[in-house]
């Protein structure tokens, strides 16, 4: 394998972590943010608002995002069901 094809795939590989590890973050984030919300107004505030059901979908997204650039099924393993398990709740 030639440097240049080398380098581009480890750049690639690295990428694709960056995406991952981002998309960790964003949904955590997510969570965070709805944790938050209910501390200060209440759990009844969020169940009234719009915020749950636009979340779920933000979070899906990013599901999708991270499905088209990771290496593998096995990257994602137990992501996708964590992440949708809160929105759950």
């Amino acid at each position: 394998m030639s440097e240049k094809i080398a380098i581009l795939l480890y750049i690639k590989n690295m990428m694709a972590d960056l995406i991952y590890i981002n998309g960790i973050i964003a949904t955590e984030l997510i969570k965070v943010t709805e944790n938050t919300a209910t501390i200060r107004h209440g759990e009844e505030f969020l169940n009234k608002s719009t915020c749950p059901a636009e979340h779920n979908q933000l979070n899906k997204k990013i599901i999708e995002i991270l499905k088209r650039y990771q290496k593998t099924a096995e990257d994602l393993a137990g992501l996708d069901s964590h992440v949708l398990k809160h929105d759950a709740e």
